[in-house]
């Protein structure tokens, strides 16, 4: 059986961002809540109850949040420092309703696979380039988690072995190779945002190109890396980072062509994901409609 809507809920820090998505992806309604006090249970029940009116009976509902899921996806299982509570929160219970629970880059991926970038893709992986590197893996046409529901986090794979560690202790990794986290210690301080650095680089400053090359060839030998691991398909770029459009993409397909095993003339696509600031709430739907129908 195949649910024809449901919600979804994309948990940050400061905001609730909800949706009710029809089986197409398309956003029937839309609601946001800020978190008030830290209070971010009342933001999503809040958030679900304005957007119960807009789906067919009982749809189900997905929550994507930072963190790594339980097993089952009822819950989330390990955060942290950030969101108290969190950890292990009955959300069926909260919500009277069946809720699958997943992280926000599976969720993006969720989205891509069911309405987007990755739609009939049977093998792909997906980086989500922001504050940092998140990322979601699709085997034969499932998004693939792993023992522990730790897979996916392909932020934190090396790039440069003789680098920092990491929020994962992994030395010089990927996310602080481009990620937005790291901007200021790469740049001596320079810049704050790497949009503002790219901005540079359209105005032909010298300094920003050679931090943003950089920091792109790294980009670069991470999916050369990753392709040879997992030989994707296709590999879908998310994120605030990828709205450097063609000063992203044309760099790191030259560089992909000098790093990239193509053996018989096979590569894999680099495509920019369809979704963008709903991405999670979309994905955490499609995410859910996945689940349901699995059960159904």
């Amino acid at each position: 059986m195949h649910s024809q809507t449901a919600i979804g809920i994309d948990l940050g820090g400061t905001r609730v961002k909800g949706a009710a998505v029809d089986a197409h992806g398309q956003i029937l309604h839309q609601y946001l809540a800020n978190i008030e006090d830290g209070d971010w249970k009342k933001g999503i029940g809040e958030t679900v109850a304005r957007l119960r009116d807009h789906v067919d009976g009982a749809g189900p509902i997905g929550i994507s949040a930072p963190g790594i899921p339980s097993e089952g996806n009822d819950c989330i299982r390990f955060m942290p420092q950030r969101l108290q509570g969190l950890e292990g929160w009955d959300w069926s219970g909260m919500l009277d309703a069946k809720v699958w629970v997943t992280n926000d880059a599976i969720a993006a991926m969720a989205a891509e696979t069911r309405f987007g970038s990755a739609k009939g893709c049977r093998h792909a992986i997906m980086l989500t380039l922001g504050t940092g590197v998140g990322g979601a893996i699709l085997i034969d046409g499932e998004i693939y988690t792993g023992a522990f529901q730790k897979a996916g986090h392909l932020g934190h794979i090396t790039v440069d072995w003789d680098g920092q560690p990491d929020i994962t202790g992994m030395p010089g990794s990927l996310e602080d190779a481009i990620g937005n986290c790291t901007i200021s210690q790469r740049s001596n301080g320079r810049y704050t945002d790497t949009l503002d650095l790219v901005q540079d680089v359209r105005n032909g400053d010298a300094e920003a190109k050679s931090i943003w090359l950089l920091a792109v060839r790294k980009l670069a030998i991470g999916i050369a890396s990753l392709t040879n691991v997992l030989s994707p398909e296709r590999v879908i770029l998310g994120g605030g980072i990828t709205e450097a459009g063609p000063f992203l993409f044309e760099p790191l397909e030259t560089f992909l062509s000098a790093y990239e095993w193509r053996p018989g003339g096979n590569r894999a696509g680099i495509v920019k994901a369809t979704f963008g600031d709903m991405a999670g709430a979309i994905g955490a739907a499609g995410f859910a409609m996945m689940k349901h129908e699995t059960i159904a």
